[in-house]
């Protein structure tokens, strides 16, 4: 269903019974709301969670900025390097004030929340901006943005920034893609490769705002101060993460543990930068978990 918030449209997909827990999900960089698994939700939805998910901003079915233009992401990576001010269309903690727009518009007082990736850096933003509506926080495979971890490898970093010749060559989107999430993937958990290449193609099918990525890359890139305010948040927070994530390497899960008061980590071996189905059950459990750290039924 579309709904307004913060201004803007959003594709929002809402499951569960109206009185169960409120568990709003974050998705990362260019991701639509798909990519949280329809099997990950349905187990969420028996561990007594309402299951919301949506499409960021510049992604999927919400609402597509292009008159914001197109940032110079070659510039905005030197500049985050030397630690300059980057300039970028809009910032995370715009994108945390949607997520906040999103529960307002769902009549929702406050909710249980989980980010993935860049998801996981809006949901910090959000327990930053309004800690009074974050019951729980889940952070998975993303980090606190500090100068001083260490990024994705070359070889990670030019898939992500690789782009086809013709952003409308359909063939040649899906087949870089599908290199990508091969590449970031968990070792442990390889998707078979016809599943990862349907799943890949149902959501270009769905959506595929490459512009939109760029935008949400110069939030991340600009998004510089983060790090030092994570010791404000107070809500029971989980970070899981895999200790073979090449995107985002695991020492970036440490580093949130040491800043968040009374974080508890999950470190999970053979998982890089996906949601292999085999975890399903651990992530669900953790989830809970910290839910219940959170209190429950006061939604």
């Amino acid at each position: 269903m579309q709904i307004s918030a913060n201004g803007l449209r959003f594709e929002v997909d809402d499951q569960g019974p109206a009185d169960a827990e409120p568990l709003l999900m974050i998705m990362g960089l260019g991701m639509q709301l798909v990519a949280w698994p329809q099997g990950l939700v349905q187990q969420l939805l028996a561990a007594g969670f309402r299951v919301i998910r949506f499409d960021n901003r510049d992604a999927g079915l919400s609402q597509h900025l292009d008159q914001l233009g197109v940032p110079n992401i070659a510039i905005a990576s030197v500049q985050h390097l030397l630690r300059l001010p980057v300039r970028s269309p809009y910032s995370l903690a715009d994108m945390a004030r949607d997520a906040l727009g999103v529960l307002d518009a769902l009549g929702l007082r406050r909710a249980h929340v989980c980010g993935a990736s860049m998801g996981g850096m809006i949901a910090q933003q959000l327990a930053l901006l309004a800690p009074e509506r974050v019951k729980s926080l889940t952070l998975m495979m993303t980090s606190s943005g500090s100068h001083r971890l260490p990024g994705p490898s070359m070889r990670v970093r030019g898939a992500l920034l690789s782009r086809p010749s013709d952003p409308h060559d359909f063939a040649a989107v899906a087949e870089r893609t599908y290199r990508l999430f091969r590449l970031i993937g968990s070792p442990a958990y390889p998707a078979p490769e016809a599943e990862l290449r349907q799943r890949i193609s149902a959501s270009l099918r769905r959506s595929n705002r490459p512009r939109g990525v760029l935008r949400q890359l110069a939030a991340i890139a600009a998004d510089t101060h983060r790090a030092g305010q994570l010791g404000r948040i107070k809500t029971p927070t989980l970070v899981q993460h895999g200790n073979k994530d090449p995107l985002i390497p695991v020492a970036a899960a440490h580093d949130l543990v040491r800043r968040i008061a009374g974080a508890r980590l999950d470190i999970i071996e053979g998982m890089g930068h996906d949601l292999p189905e085999q975890l399903w059950p651990r992530f669900v459990a953790g989830i809970r978990s910290v839910a219940e750290s959170g209190g429950l039924s006061d939604a």
